[in-house]
């Protein structure tokens, strides 16, 4: 089976902290992406523990591109509400210098999962439920398959971003209502 990419947008919870940390949610359980995919909660569990007991890990990557790791994933593990990732952009890495000032600048936002499904169904909305994925890489990316979660800017709260995001939101809105 083919590598299948799956795309999110960073977590109002995602930072950059010092120029190179980063943290959030690469895949959130439940949530139904662009795509028409759900990942069911513990779909990676048997990926993570087989990576551990191989002692290798998850990559971070550059919009998917194997030959451009752009740091380090320390952390990466499930929980009740998805995928969590932790992990640090190389400074020493010209492509992780780039990701840290794109993602400051707002114009990187998203995280994408790479992974091969191990097994999938179609649940009662016609959606594909992934009960179990094998996870190779995390990347950041430009264009996010999941719009419900969002990086938050260094020095922007996560409420900032909500209500930012929300006013956006009415403003479309209130032009397709007026028929602008």
């Amino acid at each position: 089976m083919d590598l299948e990419h799956k795309f999110c947008r960073f977590d109002s919870d995602v930072q950059v902290i010092e120029g190179t940390k980063i943290e959030g949610y690469a895949s959130l359980f439940g949530a139904c992406d662009q795509g028409g995919d759900v990942v069911s909660k513990g779909a990676y569990a048997r990926s993570l523990a087989r990576l551990g007991q191989e002692g290798r890990a998850v990559k971070m990557l550059w919009q998917h591109d194997p030959a451009q790791p752009i740091g380090i994933w320390d952390e990466v593990r499930e929980d009740e509400r998805g995928l969590y990732v932790k992990g640090r952009l190389l400074d020493s890495v010209e492509k992780g210098r780039e990701a840290a000032a794109l993602i400051e600048a707002g114009a990187i936002d998203g995280l994408s999962i790479g992974y091969r499904t191990v097994k999938a169904a179609k649940n009662d909305k016609g959606q594909r439920l992934l009960t179990e994925l094998e996870l190779w890489e995390v990347s950041l990316v430009t264009f996010p398959m999941l719009p419900s979660a969002r990086v938050a800017s260094k020095g922007e709260t996560p409420d900032d971003a909500a209500l930012r995001e929300l006013a956006e939101a009415l403003e479309g809105l209130r032009a397709n209502l007026a028929g602008d």
